[in-house]
């Protein structure tokens, strides 16, 4: 199968976008384009988390429903969750109601503040996994350094954080570029990665 596809504007896009019609904005506003906020590093982490065993389409439909239930995943506000949050939560019918998820979020929100603490930020931490060698578009699910960053938030105490989570999670935050080539968004991708300013 192609890697490309043509887009509604007959540009060509990364071949996934053609599996739902929202994939399209996600792509080309946001996939693959550096992010250095901390709590838009923690959603997508947490997001991500949540995906595993489902389609993203089925996590981008209910984003916002898991930005009001988790407060915009605010780190400071997650960790102070309690037993009747989760309990809250569970009861929410427009996120994905699934106990240890739920509550690795309120668990990894805690883990945050702990690296933020000892690293300075979570985005000065993320970034020193960026790969140094890129694989092959569109060829790999997981890496050396998502298997790298995946053991050492395991061994902070984060939770469904395997390597492909944390992959996928390198990809749409600009660690990786991913975007096929011949994608009318990969070079826009490399643009934006080349004018980014690495957190220390």
């Amino acid at each position: 199968m192609s890697d490309l596809i043509s887009g509604p504007d007959g540009q060509p896009r990364c071949a996934w976008c053609q599996a739902a019609p929202e994939f399209f904005d996600y792509h080309d506003a946001e996939w693959g384009y550096p992010v250095s906020d901390d709590l838009q590093l923690f959603e997508k982490l947490c997001l991500e988390s949540f995906q595993s065993g489902l389609s993203w389409r089925t996590i981008l439909n209910k984003r916002e429903n898991f930005r009001r239930a988790f407060y915009d995943f605010d780190i400071n506000r997650v960790a102070k969750f309690s037993e009747v949050d989760v309990e809250r939560l569970l009861q929410d019918k427009g996120i994905i109601r699934h106990r240890g998820k739920i509550e690795a979020v309120i668990n990894n929100a805690r883990r945050a503040q702990e690296l933020i603490a000892a690293e300075g930020s979570l985005a000065a931490y993320v970034w020193r996994y960026e790969a140094e060698t890129p694989p092959e578009p569109q060829t790999a699910s997981t890496s050396p350094e998502s298997i790298a960053m995946s053991k050492d938030l395991k061994k902070r105490g984060w939770k469904f954080v395997g390597p492909t989570t944390v992959f996928a999670f390198m990809q749409a935050m600009g660690l990786v570029n991913d975007h096929a080539k011949g994608c009318v968004m990969r070079e826009k991708a490399a643009l934006m990665r080349r004018e980014f300013i690495k957190p220390e």
